[in-house]
C-alpha cells in the first residue's frame, strides 16, 4: 500500500505541475485545467486510502460523506457563479483554505503540544521544531483567511475600494511582525494555549489591516498575493499532518502564485515588498469623480460610421464588458470589422478586470481568434498609428494620469495609450471614476467621445448601424482613413 499510495502521490504532483505549465499559455489552458483536475482527483484517492487504513470504518465513512458534500457544494457554485463573479470567488476560496491550516495547527496543538514528546509520534529532539511549525502554519494560515475575506469584500463592493490609512500604519504591521517573531520563539520554548490565541487573534487582524490598506486598482495583484499565501498555508498543513503531497501542492501554489505577483508589480510599477506590506499605492487620495473638463458624447450610429472608415481599430476591454456580458457582440463586431477589411486587434492590460487574465478567458469564451489578442507590451507602440480605439468598460488601465500626473495614486503604473489613437470611443455607464477611484482624464480629451449606456446593448446597436450602412460588394470601402474623402 505504501508503494502504491507514494506512486499516487508522485502521480498527482507532476499532474499539478503540467497543470501549472498549461495554464500558462491560452491554447493550452483547457488542457492544464484537465490535468488539475486529474492530479487533485488522484491526491484526494490516495489521501483517504491511506487515512483508511489507520481509523475506523466510521470515520472513512465521514471522510467520504465530507468529501461529497464539498464536491456538490462546488458543482453547485460553478453553475451558478458568473465570470464578473469570478474574482470574488477565488478570493474566498483562498479563505477557506487559510482557515483550513488554522485549524490543523490547533488540531496539531492539542494532539503534540498538549501532551508533550513522551506521548507523541513526535521525536524529543524535534519536538521545538514542531512547535515552531505549529505556530508559523496557524500564522500564515490566519492572515489568508481574513486577508481574504477583506479582498472578497471589497471586490464584491460590500465595503469602500479605498485604502484603510490609519496613523502610523507601517508601525503597526511591523509591530505585529515583530510581535509574532517574539511569540513563535516563547511559544518553541514553552508552549501554552494562551500563545495559540495571542498569535490567532493577532494574524486575523493583520490579515485584515493589511489587506484593507490596499486600494482597490491593486486588487488583481492582492489577489494574486493572497493565492501564494493559501500555497504556503497548505504547505504548513502539510509538515504537520506529515503529508508530502500536500507540502508539494502548498509549494506550488505558494511559488507561482507569489511569482506571478511579481511580474504584475513589475508591470504596474509597484513595490513587490509592499504588496507583502500591504501599503503601496497609497501616498496620494484618489481625486474622485471630479471632472477635469467638458466630455463629448455620442452615439451608436456615429461610432458605427467612424468604425466603418477605419483601417485599423483597437478595442482595450475592462471589468465593464464583464460586467455587462458583451464579449460575444464585441466577438461578432470584430469578425464584422475584418470581414469588411478593416484590421482589428485587442489590447489587454496585465490587470484587466480585476483578476490576472479574466478580460483573455472572457475573449477565449467569445471564440475570439488568439492571435489578434495582444498584451499591453505588444500593442502599446500601434497606438499612435491606430485609426479608432474602442474602450469597453475598462477605465483605470488606460488612465493618462498614470504617466502624466506624479500625484495621482496610480502614478507610474503602466497603462495602455489609446489616447494616441486619432479616435477614442469609451463605452461607459455614466463619468464616474474607476475602480481605483480616480479620474479619468482621457474622458475629457479633444479625441475621445462617451458612448453612454449598457456596453452590450450598445455594441449590439453598432452592429445593427454596420448591417444598415454594409458596402456594396467591390466597393473597397472601409479601407479608407478615418475621415477621408469628406
Amino acid at each position: 500500500m505504501d508503494a502504491t499510495t507514494s506512486a499516487a502521490e508522485l502521480v498527482a504532483a507532476l499532474l499539478f505541475i503540467l497543470s501549472l505549465a498549461g495554464l500558462s499559455r491560452h491554447r493550452t489552458s483547457r488542457a492544464g485545467v484537465a490535468f488539475g483536475i486529474c492530479g487533485m482527483a488522484l491526491a484526494l484517492v490516495a489521501t483517504v486510502a491511506v487515512a483508511a487504513v489507520d481509523i475506523s470504518v466510521t470515520a472513512t465513512v465521514l471522510i467520504l460523506v465530507a468529501m461529497a458534500v464539498g464536491a456538490a457544494a462546488g458543482l453547485w457554485r460553478a453553475r451558478l457563479v458568473a465570470m464578473t463573479e469570478m474574482p470574488e470567488l477565488i478570493a474566498i476560496l483562498h479563505s477557506f483554505v487559510g482557515v483550513a491550516a488554522v485549524l490543523v495547527g490547533w488540531n496539531s496543538y492539542f494532539q503534540v503540544e498538549a501532551k508533550g514528546a513522551g506521548q507523541t509520534h513526535v521525536a524529543a529532539e524535534l519536538l521545538r521544531i514542531h512547535h515552531a511549525e505549529v505556530f508559523i502554519g496557524i500564522f500564515i494560515g490566519a492572515v489568508t483567511f481574513t486577508g481574504s475575506v477583506i479582498a472578497y469584500l471589497k471586490l464584491s463592493a460590500r465595503i469602500k475600494s479605498q485604502p484603510l490609512v490609519l496613523p502610523g500604519k507601517n508601525a503597526l504591521n511591523l509591530g505585529a511582525l515583530a510581535a509574532f517573531v517574539a511569540l513563535t520563539v516563547w511559544f518553541s520554548i514553552t508552549p501554552s494555549l494562551g500563545l495559540m490565541i495571542a498569535v490567532t487573534v493577532l494574524a486575523l487582524a493583520l490579515g485584515v489591516h493589511l489587506v484593507a490598506s490596499i486600494g482597490g486598482g491593486d486588487m488583481p495583484v492582492v489577489v494574486s498575493m493572497l493565492n501564494s499565501y493559501s500555497g504556503w498555508a497548505a504547505a504548513a498543513a502539510g509538515f504537520l499532518l506529515d503529508n508530502n503531497l500536500l507540502i508539494i501542492t502548498g509549494a506550488l501554489v505558494g511559488s507561482s502564485g507569489a511569482y506571478l505577483s511579481y511580474i504584475m508589480c513589475k508591470g504596474m510599477n509597484r513595490s513587490f515588498i509592499s504588496v507583502i506590506a500591504g501599503g503601496f499605492g497609497i501616498e496620494a487620495q484618489a481625486s474622485g469623480d471630479a471632472e477635469q473638463g467638458e466630455h463629448r458624447e455620442t452615439t451608436a450610429e456615429e461610432t458605427a460610421e467612424l468604425l466603418g472608415g477605419a483601417t485599423s481599430v483597437i478595442i482595450t476591454p475592462g471589468y465593464g464588458m464583464a460586467v455587462a456580458q458583451a464579449q460575444h457582440p464585441v466577438a461578432e463586431l470584430t469578425r464584422a470589422l475584418r470581414e469588411r477589411g478593416v484590421e482589428v486587434r485587442f489590447g489587454v492590460h496585465p490587470v484587466a478586470g480585476r483578476l490576472p487574465g479574466h478580460m483573455n478567458v472572457l475573449l477565449a469564451e467569445a471564440k475570439v481568434p488568439y492571435d489578434i489578442v495582444l498584451e499591453m507590451d505588444e500593442i502599446n507602440d500601434d497606438f499612435e498609428s491606430t485609426s479608432v480605439v474602442l474602450v469597453i468598460g475598462a477605465n483605470d488601465t488606460v488612465n493618462p494620469a498614470a504617466t502624466d500626473d506624479p500625484t495621482s495614486p496610480i502614478a507610474g503604473m503602466p497603462v495602455l495609450r489609446a489616447w494616441e489613437a486619432e479616435q477614442v470611443v469609451i463605452f461607459k455607464r455614466s463619468m464616474a471614476s474607476g475602480y481605483a477611484g480616480v479620474q479619468n482624464p482621457l474622458f475629457f480629451r479633444e479625441n475621445s467621445s462617451m458612448l453612454f449606456g449598457d456596453a452590450k446593448q450598445s455594441v449590439e446597436a453598432i452592429l445593427r448601424a454596420l448591417g444598415d450602412s454594409a458596402p456594396a460588394a467591390g466597393s473597397g470601402a472601409g479601407r479608407q482613413p478615418a475621415g477621408a474623402g469628406t
